[in-house]
């Protein structure tokens, strides 16, 4: 047994963690949105490498003792002895055969389709089957469903990344302004968001449709400019619950500017409707994109995208591959998005924190440390 000295602290003293660390802690408590997140992190990582993964260029080709990349530089056909100076297919057997024998080899993708391919050289009729080409099948175009289904994958969360972030940008600005300084400049403001979200925004969407070309960028833009009002109502509430508090107050009477107040002070402590908030519109933007897409309205027909697959899958019956394999994507992604913003939720709940106090929670024990009998109010 350790006696320490009169006066003497032990060398091992209870670590208290911030708040953002017990946040992380209920969060990885919550096995289900924990294990969302990796999972989506996961599959976003796999869709961002989808040139590697998927694509009908080699990674390597070596011939004739020269290496070549066409994963990075287009070759035309002559490079590999062909008979025209085009852009080399490497679907077509006569190519293929030249860059894999004679001491030649090449280094293919996984999944040796884009999500453009058109395989010319296909063996039956599109759309095509799942098989050990086409692992998913082919759309009415003859193009490689997996492949279609990763790179739209990946343009649907950059998609929502981008809206995410700019409506928390606005709503978070909006919001907080209206808030802290309150009085008429919130009156006008609310009566502002109100008729502006009176418009109507689908009917909008159409008209700038049939004005611009269709792109990823103007529907950004046109989105963005309606989703960040949700945003806007639970910062404006955090604001005007905060600005009366004392810290505010002692910030004040130091001096400090409202600008600084807002940033160094209210803004930390109003964090938490604008976390939780993320994955739950994240899943909005993505379906909203998808919803565009299935109607005509929404990325050029070049683009892959969920929505359009889905389009497809309703015009082919036949071909259930398509709707089956683009509505399982869909909703894995959608469920992964609720798991995680339920976690969040619960992460960034204070009442976690009180009922751990009151000992309705068990608390966890370090390793180490002598257990302490339960509390049961």
């Amino acid at each position: 047994m350790t006696v320490h000295a009169p006066g003497a602290l032990p060398h091992s003293l209870p670590h208290s963690m911030s708040p953002r660390q017990r946040a992380w802690q209920r969060f990885r408590h919550n096995r289900l949105g924990y294990w969302s997140l990796i999972l989506f992190v996961l599959l976003f990582v796999f869709s961002m490498a989808a040139e590697v993964l998927s694509s009908d260029r080699p990674l390597v080709v070596r011939y004739k003792g020269e290496f070549y990349f066409p994963i990075i530089k287009v070759y035309p056909e002559t490079t590999f002895d062909g008979d025209f100076p085009t852009r080399t297919d490497y679907l077509d057997p006569f190519i293929r055969e030249r860059i894999t024998t004679h001491g030649n080899f090449a280094v293919f993708p996984p999944n040796r389709y884009s999500y453009d391919t058109l395989n010319y050289f296909a063996k039956e009729p599109n759309p095509a089957p799942p098989s050990s080409d086409n692992w998913l099948g082919t759309d009415d175009r003859g193009r490689d469903v997996l492949a279609r289904l990763l790179y739209g994958f990946r343009v649907s969360v950059l998609f929502g990344l981008a809206l995410t972030i700019l409506g928390v940008l606005i709503g978070t600005l909006t919001g907080a302004l209206m808030g802290f300084f309150g009085g008429r400049f919130d009156l006008m403001s609310q009566r502002a968001i109100e008729v502006w979200s009176s418009m109507p925004e689908l009917y909008l969407l159409i008209i700038f449709a049939s004005i611009f070309e269709p792109s990823l960028s103007l529907l950004i833009i046109l989105l963005s400019l309606f989703g960040w009002m949700g945003l806007s109502d639970y910062v404006r509430a955090e604001f005007y619950r905060n600005r009366s508090l004392d810290y505010v107050k002692a910030a004040r009477a130091l001096g400090l500017s409202n600008a600084q107040i807002m940033w160094r002070h209210i803004l930390p402590n109003s964090l938490t409707p604008v976390i939780t908030f993320l994955p739950f519109r994240m899943s909005g933007a993505i379906l909203a994109l998808t919803s565009l897409d299935f109607l005509g309205l929404g990325v050029p027909p070049t683009t892959p995208s969920l929505g359009e697959l889905l389009a497809q899958g309703k015009a082919n019956l036949d071909a259930w591959w398509i709707s089956v394999s683009t509505f399982a994507v869909l909703v894995i992604t959608l469920l992964l998005l609720t798991f995680m913003g339920d976690a969040l939720r619960d992460a960034f709940d204070t009442r976690m924190g009180l009922a751990q106090q009151r000992g309705r929670v068990k608390p966890k024990v370090p390793a180490g440390a002598a257990p302490t009998a339960e509390v049961v109010s």
